[in-house]
Formats: C-alpha cells, sequence, structure tokens
C-alpha cells in the first residue's frame, strides 16, 4: 500500500476542531407499522400566510439529505452555490424552495483517475465545501454534530456535513480515518463501487480480475470499531450483501445506508433486500432511499439493458462523458446527448420513489427510513424532482398516502437525527471506557496487518 501521504491541512484542521462535539441522548428506535390515513391537517402560520397540509409539514420539518457530490462541481466546475445550479440539482435559491436543512456532501474520489493520491482528492474536496461555507456565512455553516444541525437550522442556514464516499480514500491507512473525523467527515461508506481493503463491494463481484474476500476484511472491521470511537457513522451503501451483514456484527453503533433503495422493487445490486432493510431495522439503523431513476425503476434498468446491448450511440455517449471532467464544453456536450436520450429512455414517475419509501417503511418500519438523494451524483432522476426545490413533492406524495405528520418528519430527517445521536452518544461511552491510547490496540494499515 502507499505509504501515509504528508499533508498540511492546518486551517481545515483548526476549525473542525474548534467546534465542540455535544451529543443529545436520543430515544430507543422501535419499528412502528405503516401509516395510516390521517384525517387531521397540520396547520402553520408563514410570512405569506396561512400554509395547510403537507406544504405546512414539509415547512416546518428539519429536512436531512445525506448524499450530494456537488463537491465534484465544487472542484471541477469552479461552481459556487451562489451560481444558478442550471440542470445540475443544489444551489442556494433551489436549497431555500425545497426547506433543506442539512446535507451531507459526498467525498467521492473516482479511485481509477486518483490511484495513489485519493487522499489528496478527498482533502481538495473536503476543503472545497468549507470553502463555500466561509463564501457565505450568511446561508450555510459547517456542522459537526447534531447539535451543530440544530443550530443551523434555528439560524435558518444550511448545515453542511460530510461523508466520505468509499474507504479506499483512506488508503489502507486508519491513521487518516482519523484526520477526516478531525476534519469533520461524519459517515464514510465501507466501499463505492470497487472493492478494496475492508471489503466486498456490490458493484464489482462478478469481476474475476479482482480479488474479493468473502465480506468484510480483518482491517474493515477494525476501521468500523474505530469509526464507532470516533462517532464516525458507518455507511453500507454500496457493499456486497455479505458485507454488510459482517458490518453489523462489527458495528455496536447504528449504522446507516446513505443512498440505497429496495432490490424488492428494483433489481439492483446497489438496492437492499427485504432482509437486510429488517436486519437494518434490528440494528437500529436508517435506510435513505436513493432517487435514481436505476434504482427506483425496474422498468427504466430494462430499458436500459436494451440500449447498452444495442450500443446505442447516446447511451454511451452519457455514460462516457457523465464521469469526465465536467468542463463547460464537455457539460454542454453531456446536456444535448441526455436531451436526445430522454425520449428513447424516459424518466420515470413519481410515484415510483415514494412506492420505493413506502415498502421499505412497511419492511423496516417509519423509524428507519430517509432520504439520501444523490444529488449531482446522478444523471437522472424521476419525473417532477429535477432539484433539492422539488423536495416538497415528496412530502405530498407521501401525505396524500396517508402518511401522518409525525411519520414525514421522521422520514424528512428526525430518523437520520435520531441514528446520528446515537453515534455520538456511543462513542463518548467507548472513550470513556478505553481512555487510552487506541493505537495500542488497532492495527493502523491494511499493510501491516498482513505481516
Amino acid at each position: 500500500m502507499p505509504s501515509r501521504p504528508q499533508v498540511l491541512v492546518s486551517a481545515l484542521l483548526f476549525s473542525a476542531l474548534a467546534v465542540a462535539q455535544t451529543a443529545t441522548p436520543a430515544a430507543k428506535s422501535s419499528q412502528a407499522p405503516p401509516p395510516t390515513k390521517s384525517s387531521s391537517k397540520a396547520v402553520t402560520i408563514s410570512g405569506h400566510g396561512v400554509e395547510h397540509g403537507a406544504r405546512a409539514i414539509h415547512n416546518s420539518a428539519l429536512v436531512v439529505d445525506t448524499h450530494a457530490d456537488t463537491p465534484g462541481r465544487f472542484v471541477d466546475e469552479n461552481f459556487d452555490l451562489s451560481q444558478d445550479a442550471g440542470t445540475g440539482y443544489l444551489d442556494f435559491n433551489k436549497i431555500k424552495a425545497g426547506n433543506l436543512g442539512a446535507e451531507f456532501f459526498s467525498i467521492w474520489v473516482e479511485p481509477k483517475a486518483n490511484k495513489g493520491h485519493e487522499t489528496k482528492r478527498a482533502l481538495d474536496m473536503i476543503d472545497s465545501v468549507y470553502e463555500q461555507a466561509r463564501l457565505h456565512p450568511d446561508k450555510m455553516m459547517m456542522a459537526f454534530s447534531t447539535q451543530d444541525i440544530l443550530a443551523a437550522h434555528r439560524q435558518h442556514k444550511l448545515a453542511a456535513l460530510l461523508g466520505v464516499e468509499g474507504g479506499h480514500a483512506i488508503q489502507g491507512d486508519i491513521r487518516i480515518l482519523r484526520d477526516y473525523y478531525r476534519l469533520g467527515v461524519r459517515y464514510m461508506t465501507l466501499t463505492w463501487s470497487n472493492t478494496n481493503e475492508l471489503g466486498d463491494s456490490s458493484g464489482d463481484l462478478n469481476d474475476k480480475s479482482v480479488e474479493h474476500h468473502n465480506g468484510i476484511t480483518d482491517f474493515g472491521r477494525q476501521v468500523v470499531r474505530e469509526m464507532n470511537r470516533l462517532g464516525m457513522m458507518v455507511d453500507i451503501s454500496h457493499v456486497a450483501d455479505r458485507t454488510f451483514f459482517q458490518a453489523l456484527v462489527a458495528s455496536r453503533a447504528p449504522v446507516i445506508a446513505s443512498h440505497s433503495s429496495s432490490r424488492e422493487l428494483t433489481n439492483a445490486p446497489r438496492n437492499m433486500t427485504d432482509d437486510m432493510l429488517i436486519a437494518l431495522a434490528r440494528n437500529g439503523g436508517v435506510a435513505q432511499v436513493n432517487f435514481y431513476c436505476g434504482f427506483i425503476s425496474q422498468k427504466y434498468v430494462d430499458r436500459e439493458k436494451q440500449l447498452k446491448e444495442q450500443h446505442d450511440p447516446d447511451y454511451e455517449k452519457v455514460q462516457s462523458l457523465f464521469l469526465k471532467a465536467q468542463t463547460p464544453e464537455v457539460k454542454k456536450e453531456l446536456d444535448e446527448a441526455k436531451a436526445r436520450l430522454v425520449v428513447k429512455l424516459p424518466r420515470p414517475p413519481l410515484s415510483d420513489l415514494i412506492d420505493h419509501i413506502d415498502h421499505m417503511v412497511k419492511v423496516a418500519g417509519v423509524d428507519h427510513v430517509g432520504l439520501g438523494s444523490d444529488f449531482d451524483g446522478i444523471d437522472c432522476s424521476p419525473q417532477g424532482i429535477d432539484s433539492a426545490a422539488d423536495l416538497p413533492k415528496i412530502t405530498q406524495a407521501l401525505y396524500d398516502r396517508g402518511y401522518k405528520a409525525a411519520d414525514l418528519d421522521k422520514i424528512l430527517g428526525g430518523n437520520l437525527m435520531r441514528v446520528f445521536a446515537e453515534v455520538e452518544k456511543l462513542a463518548k461511552q467507548i472513550q470513556a471506557e478505553t481512555n487510552q491510547d487506541t493505537r495500542r490496540e488497532i492495527v493502523p494499515t491494511a499493510q501491516s496487518q498482513q505481516q
């Protein structure tokens, strides 16, 4: 494995360490039956008159989204949230219109293009989020705890959090995991679509050229336990099924699926089976539903497969351009190709996304489902969901199906806040139990564990 990068991150580190970590005890999670039809109408008074029903519920809720890939735009496109996002999903106007209260910005490092310098890329992306908060202190603030999220909500600012997507970003070194925590990272996805030193991914299980581990590795278990100690949420989106179940055993804290939907409804390896949802609920965790067309619509998946097999030129162009650096020229070409492709590959209706939320609630319980959009990391979302401004449509659709205000508050953000608070609380307990230098008991690198 590459040696631990020696990087100077003093300014970021100072900012992260300056924030006091205070956790609030959360009520114990319990499974709840599917919501029943409610005849009550929620009413609030807004600056523009009286709001009723679903809109009032949405506007009074703390809305938390656990996955947006916008840092890639910050770094590669020099995008600023004060600008119009265009076909992108997030900017300050869209955030305000959708009453988005907290966003976990994804620190996703493309493994092939950044091989050997994954941490450098991650630090660039972390810095880009801090820069947005520095440039727009009236609209956004960095958040490192549940209390910070609540403070931002009281100040009507976006709470910006960080989540590393893919354990390959620590380059096999648990000390880098600790550095990420100090910089504000509050969850890490054990794998992306690539199997790494921590465990197997769902994205390459059929690739015979990849050396698999039959689930999680010993180093992966050490990482999970260290995340528990630090107070960093363990994210199991993207992992192989065996890795998922083994990670649940390894973790003392509830885990999250930051952006995963239901495999029962859409047969995608990235989605969660009903058995996985039940196990996650027993663990006390939460599954945050992904908005991507290919994860919420079997019809879309089947048609996409057909176009791929036919080597459709517009499909192939979109696939090749999507992962390229989004220069103005590339973005223009991509948008044109997507406009042609959507005629052949229509976006699924919003009801498909709502079906996933509804099914996952019925299986796991209303205390264990939330929203993990994958904004700016996907090239297709259901009809009507064009940006964060459209989040109220999800609340309306669920309300129309009989979801009550208390249940909607949980799905919109309350469940994630509960899990986050439990992770914070457990971290304090573990730290009190050990009260010693963990470097004496935790193997620092995947490489040294093989020696």
